[in-house]
């Protein structure tokens, strides 16, 4: 993620201490991303990465932090998070909520296959299966009440037609119920980069702070829209394909979720509409940031309202 607050080597050093992971050999910020300040740390043990939480409080990191500990117990190819001599995971940094979690191998990659797409969808279904038994509860807070709130607040700063358009998907959105659809622990934020691929399979799955509790196959819906996406917003039918018979060879949908399937890739596409709008028009203040471009996801939206195959 972007780096909003600056951490310097001395600081680096001395927070080091308090971990059995050796000592500082580099630091080096990762300028990708709007939400939490990360850094690569690499030390005479080997290499990690330090977030730095700038919206989450200590006391609301532990749903997070125990899932990430939970699935690397079962096997799910996650950064497990490393306990300090206290034997705590979450520290504190600057003033700042801390985690440190093992470096996974691979790398993100910005034009994957068929291949690579299908042994994402497989990992998630294997994902989703391991969280089954985690007992922490998060309801989505980036969920139906937070999409029309955030919806009306950036309409004003939109084009007419935009903000229409807007408005029209939001409505049909709350028409739709969701939640007779199996559900369980999400990611709600698998794209490309957040996971390394390390060849043909999946190195691991980062960045879990939008984990939640929510529907199941508007996880699968998220990770398409972005995994399989093409630059004018469709969707490319061999890469969609592939990761849903990864996905459902481990975990097939239901005929519930078939008939939702439709309207998850339109509600998954609003939400991040929605959100790269917010960080456009009210940008957070940081050192190394950026915000998307929020038409990508208008055009993907636009895509699937137009769409008659949605390759099940």
């Amino acid at each position: 993620m972007s780096v909003f607050t600056t951490v310097t080597p001395d600081e680096m050093g001395a927070f080091l201490k308090r971990y059995a992971i050796g000592g500082l050999v580099e630091l080096k910020g990762i300028a990708a991303g709007i939400t939490n300040t990360n850094y690569f740390v690499t030390t005479t043990h080997g290499r990690y990465v330090l977030t730095l939480f700038e919206t989450l409080r200590a006391d609301e990191l532990p749903y997070y932090v125990n899932l990430l500990a939970h699935l690397a117990q079962h096997g799910i190819a996650v950064a497990g998070p490393i306990a300090n001599h206290d034997n705590a995971f979450v520290d504190t940094l600057n003033g700042k909520p801390t985690l440190l979690v093992n470096c996974l191998p691979g790398a993100v990659i910005d034009a994957p296959n068929a291949a690579q797409c299908r042994e994402v969808g497989e990992m998630l279904a294997q994902m989703h299966l391991a969280a089954g038994h985690y007992d922490g509860y998060m309801a989505n807070p980036r969920g139906r009440a937070w999409r029309e709130a955030v919806a009306a607040e950036v309409a004003p700063f939109m084009a007419d037609a935009d903000a229409a358009e807007l408005k029209t998907e939001v409505a049909s959105l709350a028409a739709q119920d969701f939640d007779a659809l199996p559900a369980g622990v999400i990611h709600a934020d698998l794209f490309r980069d957040n996971a390394l691929i390390d060849g043909e399979r999946v190195g691991g799955f980062i960045d879990f702070y939008y984990a939640c509790n929510d529907t199941l196959a508007y996880d699968v819906a998220i990770t398409l829209n972005d995994w399989c996406v093409l630059e004018n917003g469709d969707i490319d039918a061999e890469r969609a394909r592939a990761l849903l018979a990864g996905y459902q060879g481990v975990r097939a949908f239901e005929p519930a979720e078939v008939v939702a399937w439709p309207q998850l890739l339109r509600a998954a596409a609003v939400r991040f509409w929605v959100s790269r709008l917010y960080d456009f028009h009210k940008p957070a203040a940081g050192e190394m940031t950026f915000a998307k471009d929020p038409g990508h996801f208008q055009r993907v939206l636009r895509q699937h309202v137009a769409r008659t195959d949605f390759w099940l």
